[in-house]
């Protein structure tokens, strides 16, 4: 823990560390920082690709969040860990954190297994709390990651924890969070059992809505199987000397396309 130190009776060896401490702590906040900035770029990729490349896209929204310099010391305080850089940084998973928000529960597991297929990433654990949910009803997956930052002086592998949930489980948790901190932490148990009871509720959509989505890729593949099957299974011959069409997709920044004659 720091040491109270007053004006007068600062030496110049306490200054000194308190300043060596001071650029630990900026030089830690800003190395997490870039390493939400990598792992939130792998997922913006992901996204971009699915979107312009595939039919869908298994991301319904991306958000990032550090946590301030003052909740980091509130936490280490809790938890009786040394103020100083290397035991903030041994000790806390949640410093930097990304929330993915997916459409079904099967695109969760999905864009997981994208995820720490990477090279670059390192699993370091995994809370499924779908599979087995909290006692409050509260679901997500919960991956703590360790991605690599290129500094001008070394490589530091900083952890980022990664959530992913559907939007009925992101609607739910958020709701709870703010029923938590409203009762500073003590929720009524009227409230409790409601929420037992929506988180029920949430789940039954979840499972409603992947069964939809389901059915509906089940009828686009029998129709795409139909259609091949009348046409012969094979292309239509292209006429000798006819122009060949080509569609040039701008950037993702530019989603106007122009079409030209080649």
């Amino acid at each position: 823990m720091f040491r109270q130190i007053d004006g007068e009776g600062a030496s110049d060896t306490d200054a000194a560390e308190l300043r060596e401490i001071a650029l630990g702590f900026r030089r830690l906040l800003m190395t997490y920082r870039f390493g939400l900035d990598e792992m939130m770029t792998k997922v913006t990729i992901l996204r971009e690709e699915f979107r312009h490349i595939h039919d869908y896209t298994p991301i319904e929204h991306i958000g990032s969040r550090m946590k301030s310099f003052e909740s980091i010391l509130a936490k280490a305080n809790r938890r009786g860990i040394p103020l100083r850089p290397d035991a903030v940084r041994d000790s806390l998973t949640d410093i930097a954190g990304v929330r993915i928000t997916c459409s079904f529960v099967t695109d969760i597991y999905r864009m997981r297994d994208l995820l720490i297929g990477q090279r670059d990433v390192t699993l370091l654990q995994e809370k499924d709390y779908i599979a087995e949910p909290k006692a409050n009803g509260y679901k997500s997956l919960h991956l703590i990651l360790s991605v690599p930052v290129y500094l001008s002086d070394r490589i530091e592998q900083v952890v980022v924890e990664v959530q992913l949930r559907t939007i009925a489980m992101d609607f739910w948790a958020s709701l709870e969070h703010k029923i938590y901190y409203k009762y500073d932490r003590e929720i009524p148990p009227h409230l409790t059992a409601a929420l037992a009871a929506a988180a029920t509720e949430a789940a039954t959509l979840d499972a409603t809505m992947q069964r939809i989505h389901s059915e509906v890729q089940e009828l686009a593949r029998d129709g795409d199987a139909a259609g091949a099957a009348g046409s012969g299974g094979s292309d239509a011959p292209v006429r000798a000397g006819a122009p060949i069409i080509a569609t040039i997709v701008e950037p993702p920044s530019d989603l106007g396309h122009r079409t030209v004659a080649l």
